[in-house]
């Protein structure tokens, strides 16, 4: 049991959990020398641990060995021990057991923990085989005590077997590189990253260092070691922050750990670790494609490949992609004639012809390409060719991403496009986005790229696609940033006045278009009107339009959908024509109640209670309703309400909802009069069942029924369940709500957006405030986009008109309040 062996051996002034303590004060050194001074003072523990115990044991023939990270000499602050006792095979078990609980049970005793094996050499050389993640452990062994002669015969053992079976054996280690990608995701991109595990983290950098002593292939080396080092450095600093051996850099320890490192916050940490996973990543990409390439050449024959060349050199053929680009051996290369330093646009030739040809762009090819454009750089502004070669490559499609990848990894979109500097790696905190911003924009541009049969100028839209976020590397609004920058970058790259004016438009408005669908009245003039004042132009809405699709697609699923499209396509097409001169359309529009909600209207009218209508994505749509979306819809039930007008509605159905624990995506609230005997309120909700299943519409609307007359309170029940909520779960770190009025939006009623963090009864939250200002709904738009709620509503006084500016304001006083 831990306890029973107590010496720690010749330790300095206190023993060795002093000594380790000390090291690791606020004081002591960080990084590479605190990990190597932690290691030595361990091995120096360690072997007087063995030499004690190898006497007690009566055990000689004996090595104490680190493998793994320990191996390499690089101990964490809460790092596990990777240990294997080696021995010679002469002594009995029962020594051999006996020394090896005096080496572990102190490390046991110490509170730290150990991986630890015992083996004869025979006996470790035969688990390599076996095992690969043994063998790799063994490429990092190191001799800490005992006799050195069987830890040098283990080392030339594992490494021999390494190169011997390295053909059959990386290909083994790719897939498990790539099954733990899958698993954990890209580093780069994640809020909560594993540094470890996820793909381009220490686990990666790890295969690398294998891969290198196999002799079949090696990695760039640039910035490497330095990337391998601050991801070693960030886990030290958390692992001190938490106390505990974790690799996971969550969202609640990342300021801490970001001031352990001197950094200016969590987003300079992120950004930082983004840029060292980015490296490994790139790194892992180059190595594994020419592990490849090598294991490819070595299982044909050389007289046999010859032959298949038609010729006897075994050389691989070369085949034209672009002037001064060929193909060679799976990858675009700089032809044997090429020049790039009396050619600059070469560069963007070459990455247009890789991505046009769904090949990476070879490194070497790259890199001269690099220093040829550090010597002789493109003329300001671009000649025709260098801007028609950029927008090439970005209508590539989804074979853009990893040649832009390989240019920026190794420096050339910052040094082609400067500004590009501020948002490379740069993370988006909004849990709806899956890119950093860099990578979002080249997304954009791939979905864009798709959307331009669409458009009369694809070479704008593609531009504007990847312009149109450059401004978040900037304070402020970074549309109206943006709109500066954008215009800049089009000057530098040799558009004409006019296009320029249309690119800087497009990265100004690239919001408007799914704002305004979602959350304004359509059926408002002022909403058309204002539309069409900022877009100017049929032809600019057009790629408007087109950009508004690509942004969302590339932003991740929770940003776009068929319902969503088709408010978009429905204002389109009222900005169209209200542009062209033309009479705004009148007649079928996905603004206008359908024969089913016209319904409901007329029997909550006449009856002069609540008539409900639940319906599932796959059931068929009632009358001429839209039909159920293609999947892209990120919920999953249609709720009608229809309800004759009366104080508090919104907030007793979405209590309701909230209530019956259904999640509310998307609503629509308007008012219909359809038999002319008063007004009834139409509620469209788009909600998704937390978990379990649909509750029926009958229990709903007896609810309802209770809610309306206060004989159910609503707000007692959410509050017990935001208690209970509250115990079992940890505090999400949010930004706090944000209420205002939205001036000049519309000349018939106040508009009150709110933003919030989505939660349990926000939406009942909201109407109560409303209802307790003395205002009435017009007409709301909900929409959750992942969990922010972003939710435009049209109040009025009681006479219908709209709100005096310091009532509006009390008004959105109020409902701030509410949510806080």
């Amino acid at each position: 049991m831990p306890g029973q062996y107590t010496d720690t051996g010749a330790a300095p002034e206190g023993g060795y959990p002093a000594a380790r303590l000390r090291l690791l004060q606020d004081d002591a050194p960080a990084g590479p020398d605190r990990r190597a001074a932690l290691a030595r003072l361990t091995d120096g523990w360690l072997a007087a641990l063995l030499a004690g115990a190898a006497t007690a044991s009566g055990v000689h023939g004996a090595a104490l060995v680190a493998v793994g990270g320990y191996g390499r000499g690089e101990l964490s602050p809460r790092s596990d021990l990777d240990l294997l006792l080696l021995h010679d095979g002469r002594a009995d078990a029962g020594a051999v057991a006996a020394l090896a609980d005096r080496l572990w049970y102190p490390v046991w005793d110490l509170g730290l923990d150990l991986d630890h094996s015992v083996r004869t050499p025979a006996e470790a050389r035969t688990a390599a085989r076996e095992d690969l993640k043994v063998q790799l452990g063994l490429l990092d062994a190191r001799h800490l005590a005992g006799d050195p002669e069987l830890t040098a015969a283990v080392r030339t053992a594992a490494y021999a077997d390494w190169r011997e079976t390295a053909p059959k054996r990386l290909p083994e280690l790719h897939d498990l590189c790539q099954d733990r990608a899958e698993r954990q995701g890209e580093l780069q991109y994640l809020l909560e990253p594993d540094l470890k595990e996820a793909r381009g983290g220490l686990r990666d950098a790890t295969a690398l260092r294998a891969v290198a002593a196999s002799w079949l292939a090696d990695a760039p080396r640039g910035g490497l070691e330095a990337a391998r080092t601050r991801l070693l450095d960030t886990r030290d600093a958390l692992h001190l922050v938490t106390g505990r051996a974790t690799d996971r850099l969550s969202l609640q320890e990342q300021t801490q750990v970001a001031d352990a490192l001197g950094l200016l916050d969590a987003d300079a940490l992120l950004r930082q670790t983004y840029e060292s996973a980015r490296t490994i990543s790139y790194a892992a990409d180059v190595t594994w494609r020419e592990v490849g390439r090598v294991l490819r050449a070595r299982s044909v024959k050389p007289l046999l490949r010859g032959l298949l060349n038609g010729r006897t050199t075994g050389k691989g053929e070369r085949s034209p992609l672009a002037e001064g680009v060929v193909e060679l051996d799976g990858e675009a290369v700089l032809a044997r004639t090429a020049r790039p330093e009396r050619d600059p646009v070469l560069v963007l030739r070459a990455a247009a012809a890789a991505a046009q040809a769904g090949l990476p762009l070879a490194v070497h090819a790259i890199r001269r390409c690099n220093l040829a454009a550090a010597a002789r750089p493109l003329p300001v502004p671009w000649p025709a060719e260098a801007r028609e070669q950029l927008v090439t490559l970005l209508g590539a499609g989804a074979h853009t991403v990893p040649v832009w990848e390989s240019l920026e990894a190794e420096g050339l979109v910052t040094r082609l496009l400067p500004d590009w500097e501020r948002v490379r790696c740069r993370p988006q905190r909004n849990p709806v986005h899956t890119w950093t911003v860099d990578r979002h924009l080249v997304e954009t541009a791939v979905r864009a790229s798709a959307l331009t049969r669409r458009v009369h100028r694809p070479d704008l839209l593609l531009i504007a696609a990847l312009l149109h976020d450059i401004g978040k590397g900037w304070p402020g609004d970074h549309s109206v940033a943006g709109e500066t920058i954008a215009r800049d970058v089009a000057t530098r790259l040799g558009f004409g006045t006019r296009d320029v004016a249309v690119i800087a438009t497009l990265v100004r408005h690239h919001l408007l278009l799914i704002e305004t669908a979602t959350r304004r009245d359509l059926d408002d003039p002022e909403t058309v009107g204002a539309v069409a004042d900022a877009v100017g132009s049929v032809g600019t809405l057009e790629l408007l339009h087109a950009l508004t699709e690509a942004d969302a697609l590339a932003t991740g699923p929770a940003a776009w959908s068929a319902w969503r499209g088709g408010l978009v396509a429905d204002l389109v097409k009222r900005v169209a024509a209200q542009l062209a001169g033309e009479a705004v359309p009148e007649g079928r529009t996905t603004d206008e109640p359908t024969a089913e909600q016209e319904r409901l209207a007329i029997e909550a009218a006449r009856t002069g209670g609540p008539v409900l209508a639940l319906h599932t994505r796959d059931e068929a749509p009632a009358d001429d309703a839209p039909a159920p979306d293609s999947g892209q819809e990120p919920v999953g039930v249609e709720l009608l309400i229809a309800v004759p007008d009366q104080p508090g509605v919104l907030a007793a159905a979405a209590g309701v909802l909230a209530v019956h624990r259904l999640t509310v995506r998307a609503a629509d609230l308007r008012t219909l009069d359809p038999i002319g005997e008063g007004p009834v309120l139409l509620l469209s909700w788009r909600v998704a069942a937390e978990y379990g299943s649909l509750p029926q519409a009958v229990r709903l609307r007896a609810d309802l029924v209770r809610a309306l007359d206060g004989s159910l309170d609503i707000s007692a029940r959410l509050a017990e369940r935001e208690r209970a909520y509250a115990r079992r779960s940890r505090a999400v770190l949010a930004p706090p709500p944000r209420v205002a009025v939205a001036p000049g939006t519309s000349r018939t009623a106040t508009v009150i957006e709110v933003r919030a963090q989505d939660a349990h009864g926000l939406l009942h939250r909201i109407g109560r405030a409303l209802e307790d200002a003395g205002v009435s709904v017009r007409s709301a738009h909900i929409s959750t986009l992942g969990a922010n709620a972003v939710d435009a509503f049209y109040v009025t006084d009681t006479k219908g008109a709209p709100l005096p500016a310091d009532q509006a304001a009390a008004v959105a006083r109020g409902v701030q309040s509410a949510l806080e």
